[in-house]
């Protein structure tokens, strides 16, 4: 596909550059939502979107699908929602065999619409697609098709009649991105461009065969040990331990695990390619250390007593 890594470099930065213009033709503003989910697209993970109703999550999803060309299915959580609506199931077929028909978790980009809504045990039905990208149905195991991402959504307010995420399926998502309400001109913007007859047709911008390359090409950034040991000492100061900092001591009742260092490091990767970087440094650590760590730090009663945000502890810790 390219001659080399430098090369594919660049190519990526274009391509970055295409896909931000394609999305601005649908969504008005939200760059930093939209560079966090095609991150984490380029790193082989997984996003959590949080954000009050009408700000544009789900539209947000749906436009990525189409500029990026790839199988697109929503699945809109509910409390009846049962494991096998998502995996799939098996039936008998008219030769009374056995045949496994697929659920809507086969396709490329899962848009999980309130995920929150729907109770733990189809909540756990995700956890083995996400990490493994495979389910396993009556003892065999079914491989998922590549790429895989889920793109879930989560509503902060209404809280009656949901079930949190436990911790172990909220550290399976590598970003967790807040959605804000937009500026007065963004606002002002969005209000003229959906109340107009206007009819945008997006372009192709990458597919699976790209994006699977771009993955192996961000895998292959070198990092200088300083920027790795700067990442590894972030996530061991969120312990609330005798390796943590007083910080966490004081404020924090669980720190992040190992998989926050790993996903501090590719994405520090990923954000130096597209920011015509060669090789991740400390910024760009610090740039993507928020969505990551902010879903796997837990504020203790002190911290929630002094109105201290989980935001704001994770700034003073870096």
């Amino acid at each position: 596909m390219f001659s080399s890594d430098v090369e594919a470099a660049k190519g990526l930065q274009k391509k970055y550059a295409d896909l931000k213009s394609a999305i601005a033709e649908i969504i008005v503003g939200q760059d930093e939502v939209v560079e966090g989910v095609i991150i984490s697209i380029l790193c082989n993970g997984h996003s959590l979107l949080v954000g009050v109703p009408g700000l544009a999550k789900t539209l947000l999803v749906n436009t990525i699908a189409q500029v990026l060309d790839l199988n697109f299915k929503r699945i809109q959580f509910t409390p009846d929602l049962m494991p096998s609506d998502i995996t799939g199931a098996e039936i008998l077929d008219e030769h009374r065999n056995f045949k496994f028909i697929k659920g809507p978790l086969f396709s490329n980009i899962i848009l999980a619409d309130e995920i929150n809504r729907t109770p733990p045990k189809t909540q756990a039905a995700l956890l083995e697609a996400m990490q493994e990208r495979q389910i396993t149905q009556g003892g065999y195991v079914h491989a998922l098709p590549a790429p895989f991402f889920v793109l879930a959504t989560q509503n902060p307010i209404e809280q009656e009649g949901t079930y949190p995420l436990p911790e172990a399926q909220l550290d399976r998502f590598m970003f967790n991105i807040w959605l804000d309400y937009p500026s007065f001109q963004e606002e002002l913007q969005v209000v003229k461009n959906t109340t107009s007859d206007k009819k945008v047709s997006l372009p192709k911008v990458m597919g699976a065969e790209e994006i699977l390359y771009f993955q192996q090409l961000v895998r292959r950034v070198p990092v200088p040990d300083n920027v790795m040991e700067y990442a590894v000492k972030l996530v061991h100061k969120t312990r609330p331990n005798d390796q943590g900092s007083d910080l966490a001591r004081t404020y924090i009742s669980w720190g992040a695990g190992p998989r926050a260092s790993q996903n501090l490091i590719l994405g520090a990767k990923c954000y130096a390619l597209l920011h015509g970087k060669f090789s991740p440094d400390i910024e760009d650590v610090k740039a993507v250390a928020l969505p990551i760590l902010r879903h796997r730090v837990v504020r203790n009663y002190k911290a929630e007593a002094e109105g201290l945000k989980i935001e704001e502890l994770i700034e003073r810790l870096m």
